[in-house]
């Protein structure tokens, strides 16, 4: 009789263990995290969304589970834009250039010189004018959580040294396929030719283009600096891609998990920024030391008033509201 007890006993327990391990599976919510840069040590899409995920992790004591797709592995920029609004896609870290075309507000952050340095970006950005432009990502299915950060664009070429404006004229350089990077180089007289990123390494090689602007890594890391001579801090756009989340997904956390995420994303922003500091350092004097003449201190100021109209002609497609509200934050810059 007792032996039949104590046999239930254990049953009983061993059911009631196998129930609590169910539910604790069921309470556990996996996502996916989309980029299209490669897992690498020095990597500035990788460095944020893998801190993201281990701060979220860590905050939620294990309950929501996030794994990181990168290299493209759930699509490009355009795709997981277009897969969180369908809910397909759960989050994404995605570039800034390309959600102009979801977000017209983001063209504001392609401007060039529109920040006069990292630190005066994030304090932008971490404010009401960044929250502002991420909160435009709503009405289409998407929420904004925060900016991190790729680094500056610069200027490189192999016809001579970017010191002022007038240097740029007559110099052919590929640029993204945005109305905002071609209308840069037009204000600056030179020739602003599209083309797909994978053509455009064997291109300068081959002499077909002169120049590009990308930032510090990417130079490095793509080898421009075994085939470019001429290298200017120009610091003329600010790299921001933005960690987001489908709004179906948004929509199914509860209030507490919904802060952890956006504390979670401000903290990995600010991780990745610390070390694109770093790494943008200790890059460009690998740059030097493959041959790079590097052009420093150049003075802004004349770059600036060259681009100067365009703020004006995206003024209506990127919204007054939110221009005069980048500007007036940007002005408070120390």
């Amino acid at each position: 009789m007792y032996r039949k007890k104590f046999i239930l006993c254990i049953i009983s327990l061993i059911i009631l263990c196998l129930l609590f391990s169910l539910n604790s599976f069921a309470a556990k919510k996996k996502y996916q995290l989309g980029h299209v840069n490669p897992v690498a040590e020095k990597d500035l899409y990788h460095i944020p969304a893998a801190k993201f995920i281990e701060l979220v992790y860590e905050r939620t004591n294990g309950e929501i589970e996030i794994t990181e797709f990168p290299s493209c592995s759930l699509g490009g920029d355009r795709e997981l834009l277009e897969g969180m609004q369908l809910g397909t896609i759960d989050m994404a870290l995605v570039s800034n250039a390309p959600i102009g075309a979801f977000a017209p507000a983001f063209m504001a952050l392609d401007l060039p010189f529109i920040f006069p340095s990292s630190e005066c970006a994030h304090q932008v950005l971490d404010g009401p004018a960044g929250r502002a432009i991420l909160d435009t990502l709503e009405p289409i299915g998407i929420k904004g959580l925060a900016f991190t950060e790729a680094g500056f664009m610069q200027i490189l070429n192999n016809v001579r040294p970017i010191e002022k404006p007038e240097d740029v004229a007559g110099i052919k350089f590929r640029v993204m396929q945005t109305p905002i990077y071609i209308g840069l180089f037009k204000c600056l007289g030179s020739n602003a030719i599209p083309m797909p990123w994978g053509e455009v390494y064997t291109a300068i090689q081959q002499g077909v283009m002169d120049g590009i602007t990308i930032p510090i890594g990417s130079i490095y890391n793509c080898g421009y600096g075994e085939i470019v001579k001429y290298l200017s801090l120009t610091t003329n756009n600010y790299n921001a891609p933005s960690l987001q989340v489908s709004l179906s997904v948004w929509d199914s956390l509860s209030h507490e998990e919904q802060q952890i995420l956006l504390d979670s994303a401000l903290d990995a922003a600010n991780f990745g920024r610390d070390r694109a500091k770093e790494i943008e350092a200790e890059l460009t004097i690998k740059l030097e030391e493959q041959g790079m003449e590097i052009i420093r201190n150049i003075d802004k100021a004349p770059f600036q008033k060259a681009v100067r109209p365009l703020y004006e002609e995206f003024r209506s497609k990127i919204g007054s509201d939110i221009l005069d509200l980048l500007l007036e934050e940007t002005a408070k810059c120390k």
